[in-house]
């Protein structure tokens, strides 16, 4: 079956409905990190179901947080390529995950949520393992 773009439109919009910066280029990324003040979010969407069901809609429960990070970016694995391995690279002591998120605080990534810690949860476990890191880092 053909790659069919307009399938993953609404998993994208979803997160820039939620607040998240899209980041579909190395440069936007660079841009979005070049920042080293404050706490950034790094969320790696993709189209697995785990995403879906689970990592998106925990990622939007936590962000009704008090405490949350300054900024959130997304990239989209398998559909950004360039931005995608950029973004790895600013945290390439995590194996590459799909999806995950990384926190960032003062340029430094300091919380890793992979794939294998959003597998088989629910959204507001996810949540909560966001939340946590957020109440711990974005004071």
């Amino acid at each position: 079956m053909p790659y069919d773009p307009s399938l993953v439109a609404p998993m994208r919009q979803e997160m820039v409905e939620m607040g998240a910066t899209e980041l579909t280029s190395a440069e936007e990324v660079e841009q979005f990190l070049g920042s080293n003040q404050g706490t950034a979010l790094v969320f790696v969407n993709s189209v697995c179901g785990c995403a879906a069901g689970t990592a998106r809609p925990g990622l939007k429960m936590a962000l009704g947080n008090d405490q949350k990070p300054d900024r959130v970016g997304t990239v989209f694995a398998g559909q950004h390529t360039d931005a995608t391995a950029r973004a790895r690279e600013a945290f390439s002591q995590f194996p590459p995950s799909s999806p995950s998120a990384v926190l960032f605080k003062d340029g430094e990534p300091v919380f890793y949520l992979p794939r294998h810690m959003i597998e088989g949860r629910d959204a507001p476990s996810v949540a909560f393992e966001l939340v946590t890191a957020f109440d711990e880092f974005c004071k």
